[in-house]
């Protein structure tokens, strides 16, 4: 795309509005639904780009998003733990070979969890 992303520097601060007849509507949103952007996103991919067709995107099973959102939440938990263990070892309240088991515990945890949201699909 030839707008900058967010993170590039350049925020997204300018609005663009059109209206539409309740047919070109709803067949907007059709378009928006098919392609698994978002509207501005839709949009912006249309027109930046000079696109007539948006290649859909596969959409998630219902079952991935469930693991993802499951997944989000147990990553917090981690990097919870993770940070709490190099605390610790910065403190000297736990061993050099604790706070080594510790991380390659989280560490296989993440592997297993990316490997699980592959699967899903």
């Amino acid at each position: 795309m030839t707008n900058k992303s967010k993170g590039e520097g350049e925020k997204l601060t300018r609005p663009v509005s059109f209206r539409l007849t309740a047919a070109d509507h709803a067949a907007y949103l059709a378009k928006v639904e098919a392609s698994g952007l978002k509207p501005s996103e839709f949009f912006r991919e249309c027109v930046l780009q000079n696109r007539t067709q948006i290649v859909a995107r596969p959409k998630a099973s219902p079952e991935r998003g469930r693991l993802l959102y499951l997944f989000n939440k147990a990553s917090n938990n981690i990097n919870q733990l993770a940070h709490r263990a190099n605390a610790d070892h910065l403190a000297g309240v736990i061993s050099e070979d604790t706070y080594t088991r510790i991380l390659a515990d989280l560490h296989g945890l993440a592997h297993y969890m990316k490997a699980a949201i592959k699967d899903a699909g």
